[in-house]
């Protein structure tokens, strides 16, 4: 039995070694080396991208100020730059100087004001809106039910340039003289504008070419088409503000401008 046993077992002899796992083939490694190259690729232009879009940001270091005339747009500027009352006529030249952040004297802007006359805003605006940062566009509260129409018409081209559209610059819209009784609210104030807005950009698509296309940047459409026009379906930041330049003491007394000086700081 035993001798049956061992023949048994020579015979059958040692188990075969277990086989070593064949190589991947080189070929098949290939799309996993391209995916990783394609990944990194896209993550590097992703980075490249954002750097040069916040660098681009950066150098945009303008605040403009903007609107019609006798709006207070040089009593603001001059509130902002001196903190002190004077005052002004009607501006046929540019103003500007550095604005330093209220509670951050190391954060700076330069605040830039524009003529608002209207053979000479547009002019401006083509000037300076290269290095805008941001806009503040300063509407007289008290005259605006009779100004709503040219306030709409500036705001309008303003918003369809095609350097402003590219560039996307935040967007005040201050509510000034609000020191005066008959003065509007800031939401009555965007209410009407919007509707206002949505007339003209009906009224203005059907024969864009009435518009200088230096300033209207071709035939933009302002909005969501099929829609009612409201700022909320801009590319850039729209907001709201009251204020006063004057402020509700006169002269004497100091300017009722902290929710701008709080959007100056946020913005720069």
């Amino acid at each position: 039995m035993n001798s049956a046993g061992g023949l048994r077992t020579a015979r059958e002899g040692p188990s075969p070694p277990q086989s070593a796992p064949l190589p991947v083939p080189e070929a098949a490694q290939v799309p996993l080396v391209v995916s990783v190259v394609v990944a990194l690729v896209v993550v590097l232009l992703s980075l490249l991208i954002w750097k040069l879009v916040r660098a681009r940001k950066s150098s945009r270091r303008a605040v403009l100020l903007v609107g019609l005339c006798d709006s207070g747009k040089t009593l603001l500027f001059t509130r902002l730059v001196t903190g002190k009352f004077r005052d002004t006529q009607t501006s046929i030249a540019d103003n500007s100087a550095l604005y330093r952040v209220k509670n951050d004297k190391n954060t700076s802007v330069t605040l830039i004001d524009l003529p608002g006359h209207e053979s000479l805003r547009l002019q401006f605006l083509d000037r300076f809106k290269t290095s805008a940062r941001a806009i503040v566009f300063v509407v007289d509260s008290v005259a605006f039910q009779r100004e709503m129409k040219d306030v709409a018409q500036f705001l309008y081209e303003l918003l369809i340039d095609s350097t402003v559209l590219k560039n996307a610059p935040s967007l005040l819209i201050a509510c000034n003289k609000q020191d005066v009784t008959m003065a509007k609210s800031s939401r009555l104030i965007q209410q009407q504008l919007e509707k206002e807005l949505n007339t003209l950009r009906v009224t203005l698509s059907a024969a864009p070419s009435t518009l200088d296309s230096s300033h209207s940047g071709s035939t933009s459409q302002l909005g969501k088409k099929g829609k009612e026009f409201d700022f909320s379906q801009l590319s850039m930041k729209v907001e709201f503000a009251e204020c006063s330049a004057r402020g509700s003491k006169g002269e004497e007394g100091s300017a009722d401008i902290e929710d701008l000086e709080k959007w100056l700081a946020k913005t720069a």
